[in-house]
């Protein structure tokens, strides 16, 4: 059988094309609910209009977000028991048990409190509504984390058993699942990402509407706080990857030596800038490095030996028998830098946004210069600045919304891609986890019907966010203004239109 078209080949394309889609709504929700959460609580403090429509208009988008997000991730686990049934059965005990916290704990505060947010604005006190979304946000974060244990434990597998005459891993330490440094770390990693994404997400939109004069000082708000996201949540998303680097130096040294295209393993080791390599002779036929900074990132050591591919293949043909350990080298490498790059351009822009920001923050006016019209961000000197940098940097702001959820998902194939032919890493291969009892056809069947609604919904997505990032913030009423001071309203309440609905 062509491999390119084998069941094993179909399911992983199937997978990847759901999980890379799904990860473009779970990084924004996560942001998107902590950020509105935000800006409701300086409305609750201050009753100023603006923070009031700012929760309004991110709201919404945060809703579309997280009922994309629901649906799609939904279609993820059905495929644990149609293409991975072997897998489920072997690793089931384990996998399965952060899931069900995640469906139990996780969703229910989500489900429960983003209800009682959407329909309680003209029902709840300002500060028991205000806690509805705290609550949101509290399982957003709670959700990753559990779904980021179970994916760790794939990376680094621990607390477990293999029960041999059942033929399956059984868990035996559940605490160390759910804390072990890998899924410390990939949590601490992601959750950083998502900010970055939620703040370069508002930093966009509102560069859109300031650049046309439209909800001046809600867009103020937002673009300031988006800047301000985008800055903090690049650096510790910088910080969260190198702890997480060094820690799959130790745990996964084939992916991270992938990763840095390092054949053979020095001391000390460079850091590649740029590479082209040749996959069957083992080794770069052009090479641009950095002297000693790969062993700097690994072990804090400009000095210490960091191990390259063959010699990791090698060393896990003499544990796990013969076969071929490496991953895709050219993706895994490239993956790799396509994540960081397109994540700190992000943080770059921000950084830039900030300056450009940092004496009188006002609406970008139109000043002539020669015969073309050129918005600028501030009252700078014209020598200074110039208006083409400052031109080339709205139109960059506008675009920016998009870096992070490319680097996300290419931070998720390198993660995935290079840990091949891993399914859970030192413990259990790819091959070996597909289902047994689906055939080609059934699989490409489904792949190429789920690729199909997907590229439907993102159709309906993109139509949506479009349209209601267009609107910009809605216009407040009475009931907006003066939410009821005790549960359920009074009767005065009764006759009030919803201020909140969809």
């Amino acid at each position: 059988m062509d491999m390119a078209l084998a069941p094993e080949t179909l399911a992983r394309w199937q997978f990847g094309i759901t999980t890379v889609y799904h990860f473009l709504f779970v990084p924004l929700t996560i942001s998107l609910a902590a950020l509105t959460a935000g800006l409701q609580t300086a409305w609750v403090r201050t009753s100023k209009e603006k923070y009031l429509r700012a929760t309004k208009f991110w709201g919404k988008l945060f809703l579309i977000n997280i009922a994309m997000g629901v649906v799609t991730g939904i279609v993820q686990e059905f495929q644990f028991g149609m293409n991975w049934s072997d897998y489920s059965r072997f690793v089931g005990d384990i996998f399965g048990a952060p899931l069900a916290f995640e469906a139990l704990i996780a969703f229910f505060f989500e489900s429960t409190f983003i209800g009682l947010w959407i329909f309680g604005w003209d029902k709840l006190p300002k500060k028991v509504h205000l806690a509805c979304i705290w609550m949101v946000s509290i399982g957003t974060i709670l959700s990753a984390y559990f779904i980021l244990a179970a994916n760790s434990w794939m990376q680094h597998p621990v607390g477990y058993r293999i029960n041999k005459a059942r033929g399956r891993a059984e868990l035996t330490d559940f605490w160390h699942v759910l804390t072990q440094n890998t899924a410390l770390a990939q949590a601490f990693h992601t959750l950083s990402a998502a900010f970055l994404t939620g703040g370069a997400f508002m930093v966009g939109i509102a560069a859109f509407h300031l650049v046309r004069k439209r909800h001046v000082p809600v867009m103020k708000t937002s673009l300031r706080l988006g800047l301000v996201t985008v800055v903090v949540g690049g650096l510790l998303t910088a910080v969260s990857g190198d702890t997480l680097g060094k820690i799959m130096y130790q745990q996964q040294p084939m992916k991270m030596a992938a990763a840095e295209a390092l054949w053979d393993g020095e001391k000390p080791a460079p850091f590649s800038v740029f590479a082209v390599g040749d996959v069957d002779k083992g080794h770069n036929r052009v090479a641009i490095e950095v002297p000693g900074l790969l062993s700097f990132l690994a072990k804090d050591d400009f000095t210490s030996y960091v191990p390259g591919i063959n010699d990791v293949n090698k060393s896990e043909q003499a544990k796990y028998g013969p076969g071929d350990y490496r991953p895709n080298i050219p993706v895994a490498y490239w993956g790799f830098r396509w994540m960081i790059g397109f994540g700190m351009t992000s943080f770059a822009l921000g950084m830039a946004g900030l300056w450009l920001t940092r004496k009188k923050f006002l609406l970008p006016q139109h000043l002539r210069v020669g015969e073309d019209e050129v918005p600028h961000l501030v009252l700078l000197p014209k020598k200074a600045l110039g208006p083409t940098l400052t031109k080339w940097y709205w139109r960059l702001a506008v675009l920016t919304l998009g870096f992070p959820l490319i680097a996300n998902s290419w931070g998720w194939i390198f993660t995935e891609m290079g840990r091949q032919p891993w399914v859970v890493y030192g413990l259990f291969q790819t091959r070996d986890a597909v289902s047994p009892g689906v055939s080609q056809t059934e699989v490409l069947i489904s792949m190429l019907t789920f690729t199909a609604l997907y590229a439907i919904l993102a159709v309906v997505e993109v139509k949506l966010l479009v349209k209601y990032v267009k609107a910009g913030p809605p216009e407040l009423t009475e009931a907006d203004l003066n939410p009821p001071t005790k549960i359920g309203g009074d009767s005065r309440d009764a006759d009030k239109p919803m201020a909140f609905s969809y």
